[in-house]
C-alpha cells in the first residue's frame, strides 16, 4: 500500500511517497527497511493507515494493533495505491495482493478516529 504524490512539485515537501508498505519474506516494511510486522504470509489480515496530515503523522494497525508511527513527508496532493509493484531480484515470479472493503474518510471529529 502507497501514499504518494502526483507530483514533486504539488506534493509532498520531503519525496513523492509519503508511505509505502512492503512485504518481504512475510515481513511488513515501511518504505522497504523499518520492521511493521511480521508473518504474514499467506494470510489475510487488516490494514488500516491514519495519515493525520496537520500533524504531520502516519499510524500504521494490522488487525486493530498499533504496530508502527512514522513523521510524514509533508502535506500536498495526495493519493492512496494499492497492489505488488515490484519483487526484489531472486524471488518468486509469482505475486499477489488481494484487497476488499477498502474505506477513505476524512475527518477532524474525534468519534470518527480509530480506537
Amino acid at each position: 500500500m502507497i501514499i504518494n504524490s502526483k507530483s514533486h512539485s504539488l506534493g509532498a515537501r520531503k519525496g513523492a511517497t509519503t508511505l509505502q508498505l512492503r512485504i518481504y519474506n512475510g515481513d511488513m516494511r515501511y518504505n522497504g527497511f523499518e520492521l511493521v510486522d511480521s508473518n504474514l504470509y499467506d494470510s489475510w489480515f487488516r490494514l488500516n493507515v491514519i495519515h493525520n496530515v496537520d500533524e504531520g503523522n502516519l499510524t500504521v494497525f494490522i488487525d486493530g494493533i498499533q504496530k508502527f508511527v512514522n513523521n510524514d513527508q509533508g502535506s500536498g496532493d495526495l493519493y492512496f495505491k494499492c497492489g505488488v509493484y515490484a519483487a526484489p531480484d531472486n524471488s518468486s515470479n509469482y505475486m499477489e495482493s488481494r484487497w476488499k472493503n477498502i474505506k477513505s474518510t476524512k475527518s477532524n471529529d474525534e468519534k470518527y478516529k480509530f480506537k
